[in-house]
């Protein structure tokens, strides 16, 4: 849909990434599934450790800062994709679309902090694990994840700003929320500007925080390798965990880049899938594999089922 007149105009956009999208019905139901699932173990985690004082310590409340993210980053995107999926509401209104743009942006940048401090965490514990407690307080890993969230909040909201003093001239949002490159597409102007600066941000992003990861894994591997073959089995166990949530997070971003440099040109439905995956993915695994493999937690959960 054309407009005309300047972006005072425009009151809401129409959502039209999933117009192709083969049984949507179906797909919006199995995204509402793992949405639900996602939320609930990601509460769950937070909610043990948060009432019991035994994991009031700086992995846990690494992992409950995880589990937040998590929820946010999910909750900032799926809530519109069910609706145009399940319930045929295509129409987002023009404020409420650049919120959801500010906390996806948000969600996607703490999700890297996230992991990064995680891995940084994983290192002093098997370089110093006599001296962790004195290195990584409780009161030092809450005041450095107070400072990731507000330096994540300036970094998330370059995206709109860029975005309000804008014209538009299109309603029609190309893919399946309200992200940077569908809303400058809808612009006048020309978006390549715009999308240079958001590939100057994400190239930072991902290759700050993915070196931080590997660097960290590299001093972690060199202390491994010192240590004694039952320290190995404790320490590889330990990052484990880790390991899998880094995975199933940068994994869709380097697919999509990589195919994106091979002049690769997705379709729309396989560039909403990766999307979607990129999403849902990692919050829904995040907090099963913590569940799973950090004994505290899951002997928890073991304990409440008995008592049911």
């Amino acid at each position: 849909m054309l407009l005309y007149n300047a972006s005072s105009v425009v009151t809401e956009f129409i959502v039209g990434g999933f117009d192709t999208t083969n049984s949507p019905i179906v797909v919006g139901v199995i995204i509402l599934i793992v949405y639900i699932v996602a939320v609930i173990a990601n509460l769950v985690n937070i909610l043990f450790i948060i009432y019991d004082k035994r994991l009031h310590k700086p992995m846990y409340y690494l992992i409950c800062n995880l589990a937040v993210v998590d929820i946010l980053f999910t909750s900032s995107t799926s809530p519109t994709m069910i609706g145009v999926l399940v319930a045929s509401v295509k129409t987002i209104s023009y404020v409420p679309c650049l919120i959801q743009m500010f906390a996806f942006n948000l969600g996607w940048v703490m999700e890297m902090f996230a992991l990064a401090v995680m891995a940084f965490d994983r290192l002093i514990a098997i370089s110093r694990p006599f001296h962790y407690h004195s290195y990584l307080t409780n009161a030092r890993t809450l005041v450095l994840t107070y400072i990731l969230w507000i330096v994540a909040c300036g970094l998330a909201a370059i995206f709109p700003v860029t975005v309000i003093p804008l014209p538009h001239c299109y309603t029609v949002l190309k893919y399946a929320f309200c992200d940077y490159p569908a809303i400058i597409r809808t612009t006048c102007v020309d978006p390549n500007y715009y999308f240079n600066i958001a590939v100057v941000i994400i190239f930072f992003l991902v290759f700050f925080t993915f070196g931080f990861i590997c660097l960290s894994y590299i001093g972690i591997i060199y202390f491994v390798k010192l240590s004694s073959n039952n320290d190995k089995m404790k320490m590889g166990s330990t990052c484990l965990s880790h390991l899998i949530v880094v995975t199933c997070y940068y994994f869709p971003i380097f697919i999509h880049s990589i195919l994106t440099r091979l002049g690769v040109v997705l379709t729309l439905e396989a560039r909403n899938g990766l999307m979607i995956g990129s999403i849902l993915g990692p919050s829904l695994i995040n907090p099963f594999v913590y569940c799973l493999r950090t004994k505290e937690i899951k002997y928890k959960i073991i304990m409440m089922f008995k008592k049911v």
